[in-house]
């Protein structure tokens, strides 16, 4: 979004302004919630040929419309398409650009549903998966094959936050004629703009921080020039289509997207610093502390760090982690993320078969939303001490 002097415009005014110009809708500053399936055409020649810019509802509408150009301007891509949950734009673009005989690699520090995807349908499907190290770089050449059609990043990964080389693999892919995916919910097109990278089709789970508010499911789809056409006609073929009212309320979310981001890195910094100054804690797994092993990478890359982390219990095992988890009471005990409220839940990581939990203890992921820093203190430290009796 640039101004009349050519100036790119900061990220908050790009939020509070991209993807509906109210003049277009007689001057309402948010776009119309439309429900629809049938779009009527006005005569006989237009709808053979299709030619009129709404066709029917899962083609899109002005409301689906707002939100996509919202997420280009802020991706830079050539395309973007929504899906009614986060892991839904995972399987979509997969079943997209993988047939039956190719070989897919994908990061064993991959959110568990993705993974579970994986195993199952695309297996079934005939594909062969392979899952390898986040810390492998430019050496994931060794495992690519002649059949490899997909490399499915995320960076940082889930829950262990291994930050990947990006760039490095992107190189690798393409040269041996792959499409690399990325899921880039954990930094937001705010802090990492994943096509800039060597990423084809970038992915959120808008669920987490573009919605904000816990209180919807939703996905994104976005891709580069040369993988859009391929990532909409999979769009189109599986009719993953989100409800109008759902990505009306992600929009709204974005407007205020970066505001969240900016406390919710402070307070999650300020938080992991903290806990690694804390008895009972072995390490703390967080991108930008300068302890943690992928920092200078992540300082490379990224241009800030979301509310996310983990911390790993000196000891104990599961015994350990209930009573960290039981004894909290500002925190709540839940999976997902992004929204203003703080959540913790011990990291099932059983899964894995490269990138291995760490041996220490029990890993704790913490969510930290929108409250006083001062108080989610105070309640890690009721889990810790709790912990320390175990």
């Amino acid at each position: 979004m640039s101004g009349q002097s050519g100036k790119t415009r900061g990220i908050n005014t790009q939020l509070a302004h991209s993807g509906h110009d109210p003049r277009s809708f007689h001057g309402f500053v948010n776009p119309p919630v439309v429900h629809a399936s049938t779009v009527l055409f006005p005569d006989y020649d237009t709808y053979a040929a299709r030619n009129q810019r709404y066709i029917y509802g899962t083609h899109g509408t002005p409301t689906t419309d707002a939100l996509a150009d919202a997420l280009n301007e802020l991706e830079g891509s050539a395309g973007t398409v929504l899906a009614p949950s986060g892991l839904a734009a995972i399987t979509v673009p997969l079943l997209g650009f993988v047939s039956a005989g190719d070989h897919v690699l994908i990061v064993d520090s991959v959110y568990f549903p993705t993974r579970r995807f994986a195993d199952t349908m695309l297996k079934r499907l005939g594909v062969e998966i392979e899952y390898y190290d986040p810390l492998i770089g430019a050496d994931i050449k060794k495992l690519m094959k002649p059949n490899t059609s997909v490399v499915f990043t995320e960076s940082p990964g889930s829950s262990t936050f291994e930050v990947q080389d990006i760039p490095a693999i992107s190189r690798v892919a393409h040269e041996r004629g792959a499409i690399v995916m990325m899921d880039n919910t954990w930094a937001t097109p705010l802090y990492f703009r994943a096509l800039d990278y060597g990423v084809d089709v970038v992915i959120h789970a808008a669920t987490k921080y573009m919605n904000g508010h816990s209180d919807v499911l939703f996905g994104t789809m976005s891709a580069n020039e040369a993988a859009w056409p391929r990532l909409q006609e999979a769009f189109f073929t599986l009719g993953a289509c989100p409800s109008p009212d759902d990505t009306y309320q992600v929009l709204r979310g974005l407007r205020t997207l970066g505001v969240r981001l900016a406390h919710q890195e402070k307070a999650a910094l300020d938080i992991a610093r903290w806990l690694e100054q804390q008895p009972g804690v072995a390490r703390v797994l967080h991108p930008a502390l300068e302890s943690f092993p992928g920092h200078d990478l992540w300082k490379r890359d990224f241009k800030g760090a979301s509310g996310l982390f983990a911390f790993v219990l000196d000891g104990g095992g599961v015994d350990k982690a209930r009573a960290f988890l039981n004894a909290l009471q500002i925190f709540g005990l839940g999976s997902s993320w992004g929204g203003y409220e703080s959540l913790a839940q011990r990291a099932n990581l059983d899964a894995r078969t490269v990138a291995k939990a760490p041996p220490e203890g029990a890993v704790i992921r913490l969510q930290i939303g929108l409250e006083n820093i001062e108080d989610l203190m105070e309640d890690l430290q009721l889990g810790l001490t709790a912990a320390a009796k175990v």
